[in-house]
């Protein structure tokens, strides 16, 4: 995962995790991000310290960590906050971003 930037954060479509260094749900869930990550071996998602960017969670409206927060087409259609397990993080991606599946 690649910290996201001001410039990437202005993009139309991204799959962002917000979280909190010592969180320990947070670490749980970005060890299943990073896993999916190195089956894939593919950057898929940002990654963003809430701690460091309190205007983007006040003006989003997230309402706590760990986050998976996706946005599309300008927007952010969804906010996930129980990751549950890896399965579940799969049905995010083959909704939001299909094209990791096709030639598979």
């Amino acid at each position: 995962m690649q910290l996201i930037t001001n410039d990437q954060l202005k993009q139309d479509n991204y799959l962002l995790y917000i979280f909190t260094p010592f969180c320990g749900t947070c670490n749980l869930a970005r060890t299943m991000l990073s896993k999916i990550e190195s089956v894939h071996q593919e950057d898929i998602f940002y990654e963003m310290n809430a701690s460091l960017h309190p205007e983007f969670m006040q003006e989003h409206q997230i309402e706590s960590v760990p986050c998976l927060c996706i946005k599309r087409d300008g927007e952010i259609i969804e906010k996930v906050y129980a990751f549950k397990d890896i399965p579940n993080i799969y049905n995010f991606l083959l909704t939001y971003k299909p094209e990791m599946f096709a030639n598979k």
